[in-house]
């Protein structure tokens, strides 16, 4: 791999454990096809420019409010289905533990519950009737047993992940935000390839530097290869297109917002104890975006025009959808078994998904300059890939 970890493996403190190869492939797998997702979302969200009268945060914030939709159905779905047989099981064993005549189990009781499940730190006298708590101790006039010096230092650990957790959470929901509002922003300021190369240019690098910083990862010669591959690309890709927005100077500093939303995505998603359910990571994620994004799409206007809305509801839930509750998942789900860096060059694909399907489906055609920006994407991917065969 051409991420490292170099720090302690303490429980607490320490840096994600280099992936295994097989896990890294994995990966990669995911991540690749999160990247080429997020290509087809770029087409979406610009017929909707074209079409719908949205405008770059309005997009935005639909897809998130869908993309939350699809992640919450999804999540409660599986859910049921998963709780469903263990409620059988449960009132089968129910069933015959009652035939016994009434002598159950005391863990199956809600009486005389063992003192490490309740949390009320019980002292249990032997006989039935003698179970002491607080309450009980204060009502008989005594002070009722101290809480034990371990149960108050166990509180206190819960409350710093709780924490801990919550700032994560907030911090995905606002990267999230500013990554795909600022980059939009900066397509209609500066146009899309500039806009492209910077927001995916500075990404890694910005990752990178964050990921030795806050993450001990050490940037191996295959990462710093990779990256300097992955610019030559995306300047090659530029080089296809002489247009630019109308303002340039404000949309390179979207794009440089944006690639600093991104880079906090990646790197809050490699931080020790963020490994979680990836689409209910996604879900907290697209929840706290579409927040942040609220006021901005209400004074940029949420509806859309009403010629042609059926088709503009169509391609709002694809990008709600697939674009990105899919993708995302798909995303968080990688970033578990890779390197910040890695999952940063992997998701250049994203351009060379959409060069692809604007050949296939737009009527382009691949001249000189993108076809040597594609394959040199591909090349960094294929230097990252190497090492994880091994």
């Amino acid at each position: 791999m051409s991420v490292e970890t170099s720090a302690p493996t303490t429980p607490s403190t320490a840096s994600p454990a280099a992936p295994e190869p097989n896990h890294s492939r994995r990966g990669m797998a995911l991540i690749a096809l999160a990247a080429m997702a997020w290509g087809t979302g770029g087409a979406a969200a610009a017929v909707l420019y074209r079409t719908s009268g949205l405008g770059p945060i309005a997009v935005s914030y639909w897809r998130f409010v869908i993309g939350a939709l699809a992640l919450a159905a999804y999540l409660a779905a599986r859910t049921a289905r998963h709780r469903t047989p263990a409620r059988r099981a449960s009132a089968r064993e129910a069933g015959e533990t009652g035939e016994t005549g009434g002598a159950r189990d005391v863990g199956e009781t809600g009486d005389a519950r063992d003192a490490s499940t309740t949390g009320d730190a019980r002292e249990t006298r032997g006989e039935a009737g003698l179970d002491v708590t607080d309450g009980y101790a204060a009502f008989h006039g005594g002070a009722g047993p101290a809480a034990h010096p371990g149960d108050r230092r166990a509180g206190a650990v819960r409350t710093r992940r709780r924490v801990r957790r919550l700032l994560m959470v907030a911090a995905t929901g606002v990267g999230l935000a500013v990554y795909q509002s600022a980059f939009y922003v900066s397509i209609a300021e500066t146009g899309l390839a500039v806009a492209t190369v910077v927001t995916l240019g500075a990404g890694p690098i910005l990752i990178a530097v964050g990921a030795r910083v806050f993450l001990a990862e050490r940037l191996g010669h295959a990462g710093a290869a990779a990256i300097a591959l992955a610019l030559a690309g995306l300047i090659a890709l530029s080089l296809d297109s002489g247009t630019t927005g109308p303002r340039p100077a404000l949309g390179i500093g979207y794009a440089l917002l944006s690639a600093l939303g991104y880079a906090v995505v990646t790197l809050v998603g490699r931080t020790p104890g963020s490994a979680g359910d990836p689409f209910r990571t996604s879900l907290t994620g697209f929840v706290v975006g579409g927040i942040v994004l609220t006021p901005f799409a209400l004074a940029d206007g949420v509806l859309p025009a009403t010629g042609g809305l059926p088709v503009t509801i169509g391609w709002l839930l694809y990008l709600g959808v697939v674009a990105s509750a899919l993708a995302y998942g798909l995303f968080f789900a990688g970033l578990a078994h890779v390197g910040a860096t890695t999952a940063a060059v992997v998701t250049l694909l994203e351009p060379v998904a959409a060069a692809l399907l604007a050949v296939a489906f737009l009527g382009e055609h691949l001249t000189p300059a993108v076809l040597t920006g594609m394959l040199l994407l591909l090349g960094a991917v294929a230097v990252l890939a190497y090492p994880a065969r091994r």
